[in-house]
């Protein structure tokens, strides 16, 4: 038999298990001890009138079919409870609180904390977290407040910007070429180690745009942490594509093979309700002024 309406809290921990795959996972996510969080899929599935949510398996919990067809209904009642939870919060906010923001690896850690640093100073009372990742995170399901990507977010609900265009490069350090040569055609590459990615190889498209090799074993170095890239080129290590807004302040860095470049736009997004949130208003609206300069071509 089921029992009518099962808290939001037991839909909010079945959502938690359903993406992290293990209670342990899912509890560390929700700030709950695993006991309580087991208790409450137990609970769940009593007033669902006993149904099997998941199973067991040697590598975590496996969704039952149920399970999935619970997740889409689920997801709305969290887009929803956060929809309230933003306007409520807006309706008599100050300038305080925590905003998340999540970006990819090298605009989080080469861009961002330039641009954010005057916004800090200015709002002390509004603190900042940084999700540095090359996953999209869902701004639905609350998992970031606003995110900077070089791609347009294809979700209904999100109010998106287009800042402009970034270019990219192929860059040497100056030790490098010292030791090496500067190549003067995409043929003299042959000659060069390349500085690329490892397994993850959904920018071998964008490096192939470039004239670049598209087979990964033409990498003498490869990683898909592009913080690791960055430090590969910085070290000498070999050749690597830069963007050049983050080239031109390393007078180390010497762009080679001029015509081999690309562009990529990058996009500021939030969800539609966030307009509501003063401190996200506040710092949306920072970010985007910030980043427009940080595209501003050289002058």
């Amino acid at each position: 038999m089921v029992t009518p309406d099962p808290s939001w809290e037991l839909y909010r921990s079945f959502l938690a298990v359903l993406d992290h795959g293990s209670l342990s996972a899912a509890a560390r996510a929700l700030g709950l001890a695993q006991p309580t969080l087991g208790r409450h899929i137990d609970q769940l599935q009593e007033q669902l009138g006993g149904l099997v949510l998941f199973t067991r398996s040697p590598h975590g919990l496996v969704p039952t079919e149920t399970a999935h067809d619970l997740a889409g209904p689920a997801r709305t009642m969290a887009a929803a409870a956060q929809t309230l939870v933003r306007m409520a919060s807006g309706a008599s906010e100050a300038a305080a609180g925590t905003v998340r923001v999540t970006a990819s690896e090298i605009i989080g850690a080469e861009v961002l904390p330039g641009v954010l640093a005057p916004f800090r100073e200015r709002y002390p009372q509004i603190a900042l977290e940084l999700v540095l990742s090359n996953r999209s995170e869902d701004l639905l399901r609350r998992e970031a407040d606003i995110a900077v990507r070089m791609v347009r977010p294809t979700q209904s609900g999100l109010r998106a910007r287009r800042l402009g265009e970034t270019a990219l490069g192929l860059y040497g350090h100056r030790r490098y070429l010292d030791r090496h040569g500067v190549p003067r055609s995409l043929d003299d590459l042959s000659e060069h180690t390349l500085i690329g990615v490892d397994r993850d190889l959904a920018p071998l498209e964008l490096v192939r745009s470039m004239g670049l090799p598209s087979d990964p074993t033409r990498y003498g170095v490869r990683t898909d942490n592009q913080l690791g890239q960055m430090a590969a080129l910085r070290a000498g290590l070999g050749l690597g594509v830069c963007q050049e807004n983050i080239a031109r302040r390393d007078p180390d860095l010497v762009r080679v093979l001029p015509t081999c470049r690309a562009a990529l736009d990058l996009w500021l997004t939030l969800h539609e309700d966030q307009s509501q949130s003063l401190r996200v208003r506040l710092l949306y609206d920072h970010l985007a002024a910030g980043l427009t300069d940080f595209l501003a071509p050289a002058g």
